[in-house]
């Protein structure tokens, strides 16, 4: 029993403790969260493909702060116009670049470290047998030292 229903508990036990509570119910604001929380749909990227993204985003505005700019040049005749359609034009080929980037890290990635929500993933079996494959090399060590530690003769029923 909390501190609240002793609270509103009778003092001679009879059954006026409901009553008690469903008034103090009534009495109290009921409040309501201002939200709710609610468990990501995605999972985070990982650092090196956000990284990639960042860097592509900010190449990405450059260029397009460029284009915006060659435009208002040409549109003013200006002779800053033509170094301008140059440099954009410069810039499209490295945001390309950089937008393929975060494409083929996020690949790489994903190759190498698997999928963390799937649980078919393809990187768990490779680790998984790694460690097997370890395990049995171990085990070969340590039988092969026993061996070499028992003198190496194998076949040998009695001790001499």
């Amino acid at each position: 029993m909390g501190t609240a229903e002793r609270r509103l508990a009778p003092e001679d036990g009879g059954d006026g403790g409901t009553a008690a509570r469903s008034a103090a119910r009534q009495r109290q604001p009921q409040y309501r969260p201002l939200w709710v929380e609610e468990p990501a749909k995605r999972y985070r990227m990982p650092d090196p493909v956000r990284t990639a993204a960042v860097r592509a985003v900010i190449i990405i505005a450059v260029t397009l702060t460029l284009a915006m700019v060659a435009f208002f040049c040409t549109m003013a005749q200006s002779w800053l116009a033509f170094p301008m359609v140059i440099s954009s034009v410069a810039s499209t080929v490295v945001a390309t670049w950089s937008a393929v980037d975060v494409l083929v890290t996020r690949q790489v990635w994903n190759q190498r470290n698997g999928v963390l929500s799937e649980p078919s993933s393809t990187a768990r079996t490779l680790r998984r047998e790694r460690r097997a494959a370890r395990r049995q090399e171990r085990a070969a060590e340590r039988e092969q030292e026993r061996i070499r530690r028992r003198g190496g003769q194998a076949g040998q029923l009695t001790h001499p």
